[in-house]
């Protein structure tokens, strides 16, 4: 079933047309641009059909991490709720959750402070260990989301 979908979309040119469809909606949340100098070289989310892409995000306070784990992990949501809202969605229409942490052993405390950002089914997730981050944080979040 799924072939014959699929070879359907490629005889039908309906395959090509959603891929140039999607490449042509784009909407930039937060935009930088590449002729900026002096800003960092990404935009806070972008917008490519029904699907956000919502870049990394970092809890910093004046640059820097706090000094407790449980506060950089709410900062580092909020960041990404902020985001999110500002795109017109909610945290529960993100569908895939990538954290990205410099100590494992924070999982639970992680885990702690995420849980609070939903209401409804939790997205899909990864929690990576990746060593050091920028700026000595412990936590960074990128997320992606949907319109319903």
């Amino acid at each position: 079933m799924k072939r014959f979908i699929l070879i359907s979309l490629l005889a039908t040119g309906g395959f090509a047309a959603m891929a140039s469809d999607l490449s042509a909606q784009r909407e930039y949340i937060n935009p930088r641009h590449a002729s900026e100098e002096g800003v960092l070289p990404f935009s806070g989310a972008v917008w490519v059909g029904d699907l956000l892409f919502v870049s990394g995000s970092l809890g910093l306070v004046d640059g820097r991490p706090p000094n407790d784990a449980e506060e950089e992990a709410r900062l580092v949501m909020e960041a990404i709720k902020n985001t999110v809202e500002e795109a017109g969605i909610t945290m529960d229409d993100l569908v895939s959750v990538q954290v990205f942490c410099s100590d494992v052993a924070l999982y639970d405390v992680f885990n702690e402070v995420y849980r609070t950002y939903f209401t409804e089914n939790f997205p899909a997730r990864a929690f990576l260990g990746s060593g050091p981050l920028l700026f000595g944080a412990r936590f960074e979040v990128m997320a992606i989301g949907s319109r319903n």
